[in-house]
């Protein structure tokens, strides 16, 4: 679970200001930020936002699978709070005297609880609601730092409890397994891994038909569950209230994304955003961002991301996780979004911000060894697969340039095969220097891949040269295809205008309005990468998602409707 503590450290660290210079799991566990005492005056202040109460002795303020938890400051007495393990018990997790608080990340989202507190004698608390938690958030800068770092620096150290956490247990190399846990680390949720071997030498009787399968705390035990289903259980899964008429939605927590969330709600906007699977987008997938403007020594694309999330949060952000828009529509100018199992929310305004699907490699079976040898990114979790090995690298971009010059130190060799004669159109030029010096970097230009080979997993791959017509078959397990992606734009079509390659059409004799994000739909805009004639990188991405706040802050104002409570329900 390293690759999930160092996202949630490097975050924690922003938030707290601690130096940042090595993000790896060795960065020491920051108790005093985690477990912070606040002062007399800032007790003081935080009084305006709640309401004393006297408790006694054992009483339970909140248990586990509880959503929308109050936070509690204790102002006398103590507060102990507990976790869950495995076989259904609890163990003791921290001791809360005068001068601290309740919660953790689940206090900045509306997740169910994974920790239960109850007072160890009669204490004095000031009770703050999560409405005035909001407040108090967007009010009080330096509070809700304390508070964002401390949620942060808290889940840490459950997720290094290694008697904690949901077990996740699989086959190695289990397509399924990985994509599990991909969504259990980009959702920052304990958990434990066990990898079985595909042969049973345990001699347990394992049914690979039934891996993976994830052992609740409780042990109860789902087999082969999907995404949406494992969400729903371990309550990852928002669900927004089904009357509550928002400002602005926004489809897809990418760069631009949660740029737009971030902005939208700190200027006083009541935004939630959609989300099919975690935040981050195809950005959160990148091995190490080292052009964006602010990290000298890079980020990676789920450091980026995860910073974002948690900024959304403290805004206020609300986020609906595991659930697809699959349609969209207008009525007397109020939107309403459809997800995935029939969940209705509606808006004032909608960003439509759900960027790329990735593109495949024009091979015949490409889809037999999806996940099975062929990825889509290249994070830490994809390079323990290639350790040792050679792989190859599809693409022109600056993903497929980041993925060269990562992978490369870990990997064997690298092969990096591109379409075109060169790279010096498509890539900059920092990752062209590198990849061209690397001794462990073989670019292969105006080369095809041809052939996958293989029975369980990828085992052998052919590329061809087009002008040579040169052929090699080598044995390679690993290759990351990064080949551009295209719109993640079906739930818009019939609503909004498309170009013939599926991308938004905004601004122009398109849009709705003259400004450059505005769709054919009034109240509806297009940001980030599945906006026609977009810039297709990060930066560029998280400053349209920025921008176009202020034209939905004018829209807003132009065309306020305070619509009845028949629509809110309907």
């Amino acid at each position: 679970m390293n690759e999930m503590r160092d996202e949630l450290t490097a975050a924690g660290q922003v938030v707290s200001s601690q130096p940042n210079s090595s993000s790896n799991s060795e960065v020491q566990f920051h108790r005093d930020l985690a477990f912070p005492r606040l002062s007399d005056e800032m007790l003081q202040r935080l009084g305006a936002y709640g309401r004393e109460e006297t408790v006694p002795k054992d009483t339970l303020l909140y248990t586990y699978g509880d959503r929308d938890t109050d936070m509690f400051v204790i102002l006398s007495g103590e507060i102990e709070s507990r976790l869950l393990v495995e076989g259904g018990g609890s163990k003791f997790f921290r001791s809360l005297p005068a001068g601290e608080f309740s919660g953790e990340l689940n206090l900045l989202n509306t997740q169910r609880s994974v920790a239960e507190a109850r007072t160890t004698s009669a204490s004095r608390l000031l009770r703050i609601s999560r409405k005035n938690l909001r407040v108090l958030m967007r009010v009080e800068g330096n509070i809700a730092n304390i508070i964002v770092s401390a949620c942060i620096w808290r889940r840490i150290a459950m997720i290094d409890d290694p008697s904690t956490g949901v077990i996740l247990r699989g086959c190695t190399g289990d397509p399924d397994l990985l994509n599990l846990r991909r969504f259990l680390v980009r959702n920052y949720y304990p958990h434990r891994i066990e990898e079985l071997p595909t042969n049973d030498e345990t001699g347990k009787g394992l049914d690979a038909t039934k891996m993976p399968e994830v052992e609740l705390l409780d042990g109860r035990i789902l087999v082969r569950p999907a995404i949406c289903d494992l969400a729903d259980e371990l309550g990852i899964t928002e669900f927004p209230e089904p009357h509550t008429i928002y400002d602005v939605a926004v489809v897809g927590a990418g760069p631009a994304g949660l740029a737009a969330a971030v902005y939208a709600a700190s200027e006083g906007l009541s935004t939630i955003v959609i989300e099919g699977n975690a935040p981050g987008g195809q950005a959160g997938t990148s091995s190490k961002i080292e052009n964006y403007l602010g990290f000298p020594t890079g980020v990676s694309g789920a450091q980026l991301a995860s910073r974002g999330h948690l900024q959304a949060l403290k805004f206020g952000v609300y986020f609906a996780i595991s659930r697809d828009v699959v349609s969209t529509t207008q009525v007397d100018g109020l939107h309403r979004l459809i997800l995935a199992g029939g969940l209705a929310i509606c808006a004032r305004s909608v960003v439509i911000a759900s960027g790329a699907r990735y593109r495949q490699l024009s091979v015949k079976n490409q889809g037999d060894f999806e996940n099975r040898g062929l990825y889509y990114a290249a994070t830490a979790m994809e390079s323990l697969l290639c350790r040792d090995r050679e792989i190859i690298v599809v693409g022109g971009g600056n993903s497929a340039g980041q993925a060269s010059v990562f992978l490369s130190g870990v990997a064997k060799h690298v092969h990096h095969i591109i379409r075109g004669a060169s790279l010096e159109s498509s890539m900059s030029q920092y990752l062209i220097s590198r990849i061209e010096r690397s001794p462990q970097i073989t670019l292969y230009t105006d080369t095809e891949i041809d052939g996958l080979e293989g029975k369980a997993a990828l085992e052998f791959v052919t590329w061809t040269n087009r002008k040579s017509g040169e052929s090699v078959r080598r044995p390679i397990s690993s290759v990351f295809v990064m080949i551009g992606a295209e719109p993640n734009s079906g739930w818009v079509y019939g609503t909004a205008k498309l170009d013939d390659k599926g991308f938004v059409l905004t601004g122009g004799g398109w849009g709705f309005e003259a400004t450059s994000f505005a769709t054919s739909v009034p109240g509806i805009y297009a940001v980030g990468d599945v906006r026609a004639t977009s810039v297709k990188r990060v930066a560029s991405a998280v400053g349209e998602g920025s921008v176009v706040i202020s034209d939905i802050h004018r829209y807003i104002a132009q065309n306020r409707i305070d619509f009845p409570a028949q629509a809110k329900a309907n």
